[in-house]
């Protein structure tokens, strides 16, 4: 019997089996001797379907599903996986879903499956929960193990259970699998995160359009906007006029992430007229701290209009020390300066903060202005520094 099960064993090592001996569903071999099996979704307007050639004898087929005017909207695969051990062989018959990407999004049984441990036990709620978690992770501890690591020293055994005496290994990713089904989770994680995932992004290329891109840089999937985003723009951040509604509403949305990106990647040019100027800072207005450093940073070697040097005039003495210097630093490098901007810096030489004061009357000694009230304002801040022998 042992032989029996040792040359089955090569077998589906030979026809290509990745993992710990893993085949797929729709698995073809040779002259198609083992034919497709899993369930199909059927509750969808329509299926499209991409045989993927994994290896010279192991070939899978993904499925994508369009809505009814034929757009893309997700990637599934129905999978068998017969997962193999030191005596036998469990089957695992389950769904896995990813988004256009090819980003893993989730897992589900079909009709009547369920998934055993050891000795046949059946997965309990807490455990279907904890495989959800495991499959989640892109960068998890499977990413950087093979077969070979979960093999119990000194034996050609597969131990399957995490409190093995030997098998350093296992005890090392205890809390990262489920008991009883190390190798499924080390199985399934890599059939979420492998070849899959590259194949997808390979057949997503062939569907990009005007209309997929508007959808990606519209989505809450942050992938699909990085993904549009350095499709839309060229090399040196120029955005096309039809992409530019999107763009601003990536940079003012709550992904703090993706709007700094997006800032960053665009080109300078794209801040530059009075209605651009004037959306971003109300964008900084409402935005989060990191957002805010990052559109002073972005404003730095770009022209700016006079509303805006005002309102940054305005936000001076109330800005902290680092928004304080990134301001000072915006507006000394404007070759003019708005007579209002002035004014506005000019009021400013009473406050309270000294190192404020002394930076905004630096700033107004380099921008000459002939408006007296101006002028008094910067004769009496002197006057104040020989009162107290500065």
């Amino acid at each position: 019997m042992k032989i029996y099960r040792s040359v089955f064993f090569l077998f589906l090592y030979l026809i290509g089996c990745a993992g710990p001996w893993v085949c797929a569903s729709d698995l073809v071999v040779n002259n198609g001797a083992l034919e497709k099996s899993g369930p199909e979704l059927t509750d969808t307007p329509k299926i499209r379907e991409f045989l993927i050639q994994e290896n010279d004898t192991l070939s899978y087929t993904l499925k994508l599903v369009l809505d009814e005017a034929g757009h893309p909207q997700y990637f599934f695969r129905n999978i068998f996986t017969p997962v193999c051990y030191t005596n036998e062989c469990k089957p695992v018959y389950i769904n896995f879903y990813w988004d256009l990407l090819g980003n893993y999004m989730r897992y589900d049984l079909p009709k009547n499956k369920v998934l055993t441990k050891v000795d046949h036990d059946e997965f309990k709620e807490e455990d279907y929960q904890k495989l959800s978690e495991i499959l989640a992770k892109s960068n998890s501890i499977f990413a950087d193990l093979k077969m070979e690591d979960l093999i119990t020293k000194g034996t050609d055994n597969l131990t399957d259970n995490v409190d093995a005496k030997t098998g350093a290994t296992l005890k090392t990713i205890k809390n990262e699998v489920i008991d009883g089904a190390v190798y499924t989770c080390f199985t399934l994680w890599h059939i979420a995160h492998g070849r899959a995932s590259e194949e997808i992004k390979k057949i997503i290329e062939t569907y990009q359009s005007e209309r997929l891109l508007h959808e990606f840089l519209t989505s809450t999937n942050h992938y699909y906007q990085y993904w549009a985003l350095d499709k839309v723009m060229d090399k040196n951040g120029n955005i096309p006029v039809k992409y530019a509604k999107d763009i601003r509403q990536i940079i003012s949305g709550k992904n703090v992430f993706t709007a700094r990106y997006a800032l960053q990647k665009s080109a300078p040019s794209f801040f530059q007229t009075d209605d651009a100027q004037s959306w971003l800072w109300q964008t900084y207005s409402s935005a989060g701290y990191m957002l805010q450093i990052a559109i002073l940073k972005k404003l730095t070697h770009i022209p700016l209009t006079s509303p805006l040097t005002e309102s940054l005039a305005q936000q001076l003495v109330k800005a902290n020390n680092e928004q304080f210097n990134l301001m000072l630093v915006l507006l000394k490098n404007q070759k003019k300066l708005s007579p209002k901007t002035l004014r506005t810096m000019a009021d400013q030489l009473e406050n309270s903060n000294t190192d404020y004061a002394e930076g905004i009357y630096d700033l107004l000694q380099n921008h000459y202005s002939a408006d007296a009230s101006i002028k008094g304002k910067l004769e009496t801040y002197k006057a104040g520094l020989s009162d107290t022998g500065n």
